[in-house]
């Protein structure tokens, strides 16, 4: 990734990362993989000055949607739950060395709107690579990704979580246990609301 300008705050906003994985490496996705990330995430996603709010696990690469007080915050937070992914990694395959490929990129969320659309993104990206692979989603149709936060988001529509196989969200006494962190920001809690509750049908663009 080049080394261009990082987008700078000065207030507490959430933002997108994405990290990615050198090659040879074992699937994010594999069992032991994201059974291994979960138990790290829960032991280190909120820092005084940053939260691991939400994450998926794809196959060379992770997206992330954190909290941070600002740029500083951003780059310790980041470098402890790179740390964090890249020790789950070298746990399952028995080996040490570099696991991610380059330093992170972020996009940070400023609005209501962005803040949904990097939610819908996030959270339903596994669907999205099914589209790409040809899948067929009817048997999966509304089923949370297991290999990232989704069941732990209390955002789905309410008539679809009733109709379907969906898990509920954990309740909040379990939360101390989990690998995310809750959102402290107005646009991570209440502000995307906005624009609508996210279908676990859906397929993001």
């Amino acid at each position: 990734m080049a080394h261009v300008p990082r987008p700078t705050f000065r207030t507490t906003v959430p933002a997108h990362v994405t990290l990615r994985l050198r090659p040879d490496l074992p699937s994010l996705r594999d069992t032991r993989v994201v059974d291994e990330v979960k138990r790290t995430f829960a032991s280190g996603c909120e820092r005084e000055d940053f939260r691991l709010v939400h994450y998926s696990l794809q196959g060379n690469h992770a997206h992330l949607i954190v909290e941070a007080r600002d740029q500083g915050a951003l780059g310790r937070g980041m470098m402890a739950i790179g740390s964090r992914l890249a020790r789950a990694v070298n746990r399952v395959r028995g080996e040490s060395g570099p696991v991610l490929a380059d330093r992170y990129h972020h996009r940070l969320l400023r609005t209501p709107r962005e803040v949904h659309r990097a939610l819908r993104y996030v959270l339903l990206h596994a669907r999205r690579h099914a589209v790409r692979l040809r899948t067929n989603l009817r048997a999966t149709k509304a089923l949370l990704d297991p290999a990232s936060s989704a069941q732990w988001f209390d955002g789905w529509k309410r008539e679809l979580a009733s109709a379907t196989a969906l898990s509920a969200p954990r309740a909040a006494a379990d939360r101390e246990h989990t690998p995310v962190a809750r959102a402290r920001t107005w646009l991570l809690r209440i502000g995307w609301r906005r624009h609508g509750l996210l279908d676990p049908a859906d397929v993001p663009g």
